[in-house]
């Protein structure tokens, strides 16, 4: 049973609807990810810069700090990614 030409022309809209929405989808995707991506480096310098002052106030006290995997590379220094964790 073929379609009526207003059927065909319906599902043709209804195509070229879906398609623009699908591509909106897209760049809005693309725009969360690029802000979740600002978002993740402002955390990452935050975290850096507190790293710095938590490195600066223990050696100002004398203080040993091991570092660990995760929060060594917040660091400056190497580069490495190691976390920092109080000896005890």
């Amino acid at each position: 049973m073929p379609l009526t030409k207003e059927q065909e022309e319906l599902y043709k809209k209804t195509m070229e609807e879906a398609k623009a929405q699908f591509k909106n989808i897209d760049a809005e995707m693309e725009q969360e990810i690029q802000k979740t991506r600002e978002i993740l480096a402002n955390l990452q310098a935050s975290k850096k810069h507190f790293q710095q002052i938590y490195q600066a106030t223990a050696n100002l006290l004398g203080v040993e700090i091991e570092l660990s995997k995760d929060d060594q590379g917040a660091s400056v220094g190497d580069g490495s990614n190691e976390d920092k964790e109080e000896k005890k």
